[in-house]
């Protein structure tokens, strides 16, 4: 849906070739959390932790190893350095690291394909039309006025998209509510569409799990700019009304910023530095501002957890063709499966130099998580059977890079001898 969300409007609106709405099932394939679009280039890069380009796509075509060492070479790729400070958006590239964004992902190494094979472009300059896409999609004023593809189609068969909140999750939100805990709800997306999902997912009492709802949080903006820079505003009828000088009580509540929320919890807890623990999917939106300008605790949903599990039940091996349709439902379907074309989201291999051994390679992506999680979790399933009191293991306990990970690290990072032990 949010390919062709976008797709439908560059063709409709841009004059782009048909064919971009047409879409292979296979060619999901090509979305890999953690690549960076090069924007002038065309070209999408999966990073090592050094900086240094492991795999790279001109359009959806996976560029050999020689042509890669001939155009970034062994040294760090140029946006490295403003990529790794996570400074937000620039002309030059975009970084997919969460789902939401990422059939944008597809649709862009698609449109480079397409203007390849008409023009034989050097630069590329289809990023603001690709701007213009997300903007006509998902405009605070989308939902409301049903303009777009995305949110008509969501509202109007909110089933197909969306998966009813685990009563194990909606018990334990309850518990820490129970245990004196204050509960946030932090989210990037405008009032009505949040009202829609959180009524779909968690039921229409949501509002009584969380103590302060924020929607339009513009995230990262929400932790890194000023309270003069990003006021909190109440809301009627999901309109912003005007600007709040400070946060006072508890409620629903429209942009705003970390520094006055934090206000009001020392408030409401009586304390004087109040410990917040921020759950997020997103390291560029979530995770690194929450942990970089607010220093919360961190922990990171990372669905790409799950890729490790093998989900088809053995016994099925044996059974009839006929009869294994009953399964098709567990195997591991996108996002969970390891990109073909990309590799590991954790590591990949780096060929040696003239008949030198391959390496292997921590992935820029994966150094993120232990440097900014204080945990990462595949769900929130995960953890919600566990007791309150439950300790993790952090990420910065030990030198390990793997201790934060919970229940286990991804196979990948594991030593040869236990991931065999694993299968």
């Amino acid at each position: 849906l949010i390919y062709d969300s976008f797709a439908q409007y560059l063709v409709t609106e841009k004059g782009y070739d048909e064919d971009l709405l047409i879409l292979a099932p296979d060619s999901l394939d090509f979305c890999c959390k953690g690549l960076v679009l090069d924007i002038e280039e065309g070209n999408f890069v999966k990073l090592a932790e050094d900086g240094t380009v492991l795999r790279a796509s001109h359009g959806t075509k996976s560029m050999t190893f020689e042509e890669i060492l001939e155009i970034y070479g062994r040294r760090e790729w140029k946006h490295f350095n403003t990529v790794s400070g996570m400074v937000s958006r620039t002309a030059k590239y975009y970084l997919y690291d969460n789902y939401f964004d990422l059939p944008g992902a597809l649709l862009c190494a698609r449109v480079v394909d397409s203007l390849d094979q008409h023009d034989g472009q050097k630069k590329y300059d289809f990023w603001k039309d690709m701007v213009a896409a997300i903007q006509h999609n998902y405009k605070i004023s989308a939902f409301k006025e049903n303009c777009g593809t995305y949110f008509p189609e969501v509202k109007n068969h909110p089933d197909k998209y969306l998966q009813r909140c685990p009563e194990s999750v909606k018990k334990w939100l309850k518990q820490l509510k129970n245990a004196g805990k204050i509960l946030l709800l932090i989210t990037s997306s405008h009032s009505d569409y949040c009202r829609l999902l959180c009524e779909h997912v968690l039921g229409n009492d949501f509002e009584e799990y969380f103590d302060i709802l924020i929607t339009n949080a513009l995230k990262p903006g929400f932790f890194s700019h000023t309270p003069n820079q990003r006021p909190f505003r109440t809301l009627e009828n999901d309109e912003e009304q005007e600007a709040l000088l400070s946060l006072d009580k508890p409620g629903w509540y429209s942009q705003g910023n970390s520094v006055q929320l934090f206000d009001l919890l020392k408030k409401m807890t009586g304390k004087l530095d109040p410990k917040v623990v921020y759950f997020g999917d997103s390291m560029h939106s979530d995770i690194f501002p929450a942990r970089h300008y607010s220093n919360w605790e961190t922990v990171f949903i990372l669905e790409e957890l799950l890729g490790d599990k093998v989900t088809v039940p053995a016994k099925a091996e044996s059974e009839p063709l006929e009869k294994k349709g009953k399964y098709e439902g567990d195997q591991l379907k996108a996002p969970y499966f390891v990109s073909k074309q990309w590799g590991s989201f954790f590591m990949d291999r780096v060929p040696g130099l003239e008949n030198a051994e391959e390496t292997l390679v921590h992935t820029w992506s994966c150094k993120c998580i232990s440097t900014y999680s204080t945990i990462a979790i595949p769900s929130l399933e995960a953890i919600a059977d566990l007791p309150l009191d439950y300790r993790f293991t952090r990420f910065s306990s030990n030198s390990s890079a793997t201790a934060g990970y919970y229940p286990s690290p991804p196979r990948a990072l594991l030593p040869n001898e236990e991931s065999v032990t694993m299968k």
